[in-house]
């Protein structure tokens, strides 16, 4: 019997209040997932400008945000073309294996004469910045129930 009256209940009147209530919670949600987003993705690229190595402040300033889907996404663009060989170094220091193994010479226009090198050390500052974000971002959802 009391399951027949709440039913009936809601079909009576609740059932409309039901629908704005399930509304306002679903906006509340949505806003705060974009928080959290955002929030993830501006970590993400502190992060990694702050462990870029200076230089000439180019790859540091490389590294942008961009959103998509109202905010419901986020992309972390590095533009610097090298900056996967400072993410994990190059020739006998490469820390995937794949670098060169005996020295090298090359023309620096920038020095203006031969630089004789065996490579450069790995100056990892984007792994780290994404792993910042990820424990970030799971924190966040979960404490969003998600």
């Amino acid at each position: 019997m009391a399951r027949s009256s709440i039913s009936i209940g809601i079909q009576m009147g609740g059932l409309r209040q039901f629908d704005r209530e399930v509304d306002r919670f679903e906006k509340e949600f949505i806003k705060e997932v974009k928080r959290v987003i955002t929030e993830t993705a501006e970590l993400i690229q502190g992060q990694a400008q702050t462990l870029a190595p200076t230089g000439d402040g180019h790859l540091r300033n490389s590294i942008e945000i961009r959103y998509y889907n109202r905010g419901l996404s986020a992309e972390i663009i590095v533009g610097a073309a090298y900056a996967i060989y400072v993410e994990y170094g190059t020739g006998i220091y490469s820390s995937t294996g794949n670098g060169r193994r005996t020295p090298w010479v090359y023309w620096s226009e920038k020095l203006n004469r031969y630089v004789y090198t065996r490579g450069m050390k790995p100056q990892p500052y984007w792994q780290p910045a994404i792993e910042a974000g990820s424990r970030h971002f799971e924190l966040e959802l979960g404490r969003l129930g998600a």
